[in-house]
């Protein structure tokens, strides 16, 4: 009786149970259909050309330093908008040789002037040393001499001579230190940095200005292993600018021999002339490679398709849009990617050409979910 009774009272409760479940789950409301965008699954050609963004940068430039050291006398003054003069600067070009800033020279001529100064006093002791030498010598020929006096005069001669030519040295190095007082321009170019000052002191291998060359300019990008053997040294390139209208034509002339540890991609440089000027320094080109024309195609989506797959930590998935009515599910795709090409990628494994797959709104849906494609 009393085991009945425990049944009778346990099916009611699991009665109740399922009831409130049954009420919990008619309460709850049905999620909205997302609205999402699709693409189609294409298949693509892959010896079409592809574009890289490259950026343009000077074909040479250099820091000018200082071999000298001492304070700053001037910087060459050049012209302002105002209509007064003003340092040279940023931004401001100069000649071959030009003289961009000079160290005061006072100590170095002085320098100079005491070397002046030995050499002459040696070049006397040489004169002297060689007229004994020369007495002694013809003494000691018939005999009048005896062999020290020739050696000590010899001795005299030698020395007098090594004092001359250290004497000539260092008239030579103050010269050289009194020259690299002046800062010069090694080439035609551009300022692109100048870090002194009147009155500043500077040291030996102290920068004070970057200069550049951009008659000629180079294009610098990046190209992965997959693409590399589709350049050559001497090919021609066409570049293009967001900010000029026309193109430039130049030739590949340098091409990494290994790639970046970090971004894996190979560095490619394209030299460009550049006589006008038109092509500034730090500016975004893009240029196009032309790849070998093959019949091999792959199928691809474009890349805001593209997400991690929830399901594995280290996988990439689509969210395929399925049915043909106006709302329909996401289904999800694994996908093994493969090589870029402009906005798309190429994708296996997981996709059929003529689905579609869902490229805005993707990472609002899970699998299941129901969507609304919208136009």
């Amino acid at each position: 009786m009393i085991c009945r009774m425990v049944r009778d009272t346990a099916a009611v409760a699991s009665v109740a149970a399922l009831m409130l479940v049954s009420c919990k789950e008619s309460a709850a409301p049905a999620r909205s259909p997302v609205p999402v965008r699709t693409a189609m699954v294409q298949s693509i050609a892959i010896g079409n050309s592809v574009r890289y963004s490259a950026s343009i940068v000077p074909y040479s430039q250099v820091d000018l330093a200082f071999q000298s050291a001492g304070y700053i006398d001037h910087v060459r003054q050049v012209k302002s908008a105002g209509g007064g003069t003003r340092n040279i600067d940023e931004g401001d070009f100069v000649r071959k040789g030009t003289v961009l800033a000079v160290v005061r020279e006072q100590s170095y001529r002085d320098k100079l002037q005491q070397a002046n100064a030995q050499l002459s006093r040696a070049q006397a002791e040489y004169e002297k040393a060689k007229l004994s030498f020369d007495r002694v010598s013809a003494l000691y020929k018939s005999q009048s001499a005896t062999k020290p006096d020739f050696d000590s005069a010899q001795a005299q001669l030698e020395s007098t001579t090594a004092s001359v030519s250290g004497a000539k040295a260092d008239v030579s190095e103050a010269t050289t230190a009194l020259g690299y007082c002046s800062l010069r321009a090694p080439f035609d170019g551009w300022i692109v940095k100048r870090s002194v000052d009147s009155g500043s002191f500077v040291g030996m291998a102290t920068n004070g200005l970057t200069i550049a060359s951009t008659q000629t300019v180079k294009a610098v990008f990046g190209l992965p292993d997959t693409a590399i053997g589709r350049v050559k040294l001497g090919q021609r390139l066409s570049i293009s600018t967001d900010a000029l209208s026309r193109q430039f034509a130049g030739r590949i002339t340098a091409i990494s021999p290994a790639a970046d540890p970090k971004s894996r991609v190979f560095s490619v440089e394209v030299t460009i002339p550049n006589a006008s000027n038109e092509l500034k320094s730090g500016m975004i080109a893009s240029l196009a490679i032309e790849g070998e024309a093959l019949d091999q195609s792959v199928l691809a989506v474009p890349v805001s398709a593209v997400v991690r797959n929830p399901l594995s930590s280290n996988g990439f998935a689509v969210m395929v849009a399925e049915g043909d009515s106006e709302i329909e599910s996401a289904r999800l795709r694994p996908v093994v990617l493969g090589d870029v090409y402009g906005n798309m990628i190429a994708a296996n494994n997981g996709i059929q050409s003529g689905e579609r797959v869902i490229t805005t709104g993707v990472s609002l849906v899970k699998d299941g979910d129901r969507v609304r494609v919208i136009p």
